[in-house]
């Protein structure tokens, strides 16, 4: 509140236009250092400029003014002061603005898997966060990705130290593999319904590269370039492939490229 946004602040509403996040609520923190009620609202405004100048909707967005520290504070020492209802007052226009996320669960199972461990007396669990679909004990399914694809028996299903009958989309579960070793599964790798899916090394895509003023690239990149592909759970290693006649590739052009994982 007192020194407006920052720049990471830019940063982080750029990412969150890239990445297709749809809705923002902005809290502004800090609001106890500041005593003139104008430049609260000075900054308030230059907020929802930047918001809007990412196709945010600036005048639409929620901003709530608090502090997060004086709150903290007053929870210490088991008050319910003014700060304690800032919070409060964000929880409320988080939940009013913005909708609850419909579960994709009509589609075939995917998983992305974010860890493996080993529990003893009971197998390899994998973690993550159901991206589609249903899990149920007693499930066939796939491990696919990275290594060879195999096939194993879903033989329980956990979410916060809880057994369950079964995970669907949204959820963060914990699914143990029957017969499934450990050194078998590494993170990036997916669970999926049998044949649903089918892992690829080489892609073709029309992209747009990011200029500086947007947080890419300072300088052009040539064929044979090799940057890294995030994808769900893991990165990759993957080398670009330009276009016959396309020499180099400057920030802010759109371009055709073929990517061949590595």
């Amino acid at each position: 509140a007192a020194d407006g946004p920052m720049p990471q602040t830019r940063e982080h509403i750029l990412l969150s236009r890239q990445v297709g996040v749809p809705y923002i609520v902005v809290f502004m923190n800090k609001a106890d250092m500041v005593d003139d009620t104008e430049l609260l609202e000075l900054v308030e405004m230059e907020i929802r400029e930047l918001l809007s100048s990412y196709d945010f909707p600036g005048d639409d967005t929620p901003i709530i003014s608090g502090s997060a520290l004086k709150a903290l504070e007053e929870a210490k020492a088991g008050q319910d002061g003014e700060w304690s209802a800032k919070i409060m007052d964000l929880m409320a226009a988080v939940d009013s603005y913005i909708p609850t996320p419909t579960r994709d669960t009509e589609k075939d199972f995917l998983m992305p898997i974010e860890d493996v461990f080993s529990i003893s007396g009971r197998g390899t669990v994998v973690t993550g966060r159901i991206e589609k679909g249903v899990v149920k004990v007693g499930d066939t399914i796939e491990i696919v990705g990275i290594k060879d694809t195999q096939t194993t028996t879903v033989t329980g299903v956990e979410m916060f130290r809880k057994e369950m009958d079964q995970g669907e989309a949204g959820d963060n579960v914990g699914v143990l593999l029957r017969g499934t070793k450990k050194e078998e599964v590494i993170r990036g790798m997916v669970l999926a319904k049998p044949k649903s899916i089918t892992p690829h090394t080489d892609f073709e895509a029309e992209v747009y590269i990011l200029n500086k003023d947007e947080g890419g690239r300072h300088t052009p990149f040539f064929n044979n370039y090799r940057p890294q592909f995030y994808v769900r759970t893991t990165d990759v290693t993957g080398s670009i492939k330009l276009a016959d006649g396309v020499e180099m590739v400057m920030p802010g052009e759109n371009v055709r490229i073929t990517v061949s994982l590595i």
